[in-house]
């Protein structure tokens, strides 16, 4: 969890810039706004109120007592985003599950984005230079992408264009976004490469996904042995008709083989596929052969 750890240190200290009255940052003409703009701040959650025309208005209380609790194992994986309204007085813009969900969970503060009235093109800016970076990991690249789909409404086309990424690439990051949160963790903390996130995002069940995780983490799995365990997963759901379809292959003993070779009088060649179907070939070496070969099979 160092890398975590180092963000919210680092968004503490940012959000000490907007703590001093006498130097608001309200502009990205302010002093300090360079340094708040792209950047995850942490933010006193009695602090941000709620936008009153939030669409969404119905939560699951299930599942946000599961994001609570992750939140209190992992901490807020993906920061939420706010508009300063005043001087230490936020609203919300996204993220309002992971907001209720923080405190839920008991926090005092939550990392956020905070973004500023005239801030849409350097915000811009800012992420497409965050991208463009070496030190970034596979989840950090893949919440830059989000940002700029969600707050910036950019296609990923116009996203591809701005970043100088294939639009294939950018929809490979995007994808890592639906891992179980444990597993977007594993990502950024090295235990696991984003080849084997992008095996395992091609399972939809997230208890079946974290189970895959444990398994490459504590074997040492490459991503290679990942896609199989992936591929044995699907199997193991086809319907029992499929499995008795792919188990009715069956194996031809050696002396089936001499009997076959002992009746014609040739090596016989037995094949059989997956599922039970097969061929028998006879070899002849003249016309002579070849009819003694059918007077044999017609008796």
């Amino acid at each position: 969890m160092t890398k975590a750890i180092k963000k919210q240190a680092l968004g503490r200290g940012l959000s000490a810039l907007l703590k001093d009255p006498d130097n608001d940052i309200k502009s990205v003409e302010d002093a300090g706004a360079d340094k708040v703009v792209g950047n995850i701040i942490e933010l006193e959650l009695d602090a941000i109120e709620i936008n009153p025309f939030q669409p969404r208005t119905n939560f699951n209380e299930e599942t946000l007592k599961e994001l609570s609790t992750s939140i209190k194992e992992l901490g807020v994986i993906q920061p939420i985003t706010v508009r300063k309204l005043d001087y230490n007085k936020y609203q919300l813009i996204s993220g309002e599950r992971r907001l209720r969900a923080s405190k839920l969970a008991g926090l005092a503060t939550v990392p956020a984005y905070v973004r500023l009235a005239d801030d849409n093109e350097s915000l811009v800016m800012a992420l497409v230079e965050n991208i463009q970076r070496h030190d970034l990991d596979p989840i950090e690249i893949a919440l830059s992408y989000q940002r700029l789909i969600d707050e910036i409404q950019l296609t990923q086309e116009q996203m591809s264009d701005r970043v100088g990424k294939k639009r294939s690439t950018i929809a490979n990051y995007l994808r890592l976004l639906k891992l179980d949160p444990i597993i977007q963790t594993g990502i950024r903390d090295g235990f696991i490469t984003m080849g084997h996130g992008r095996a395992i995002i091609n399972i939809e069940d997230h208890d079946a996904q974290a189970d895959i995780y444990q398994k490459i983490v504590s074997g040492n799995l490459s991503v290679r042995e990942t896609e199989a365990l992936v591929k044995n997963y699907h199997e193991s759901l086809l319907p029992s008709t499929a499995k008795a379809v792919k188990s009715s292959s069956f194996t031809v003993q050696d002396d089936q083989k001499k009997a076959f070779t002992g009746f014609f009088g040739a090596k016989v060649d037995v094949k059989v596929d997956a599922k039970g179907k097969g061929k028998i070939t006879i070899p002849f070496h003249s016309e002579e052969d070849f009819n003694r070969i059918i007077k044999l099979i017609n008796g």
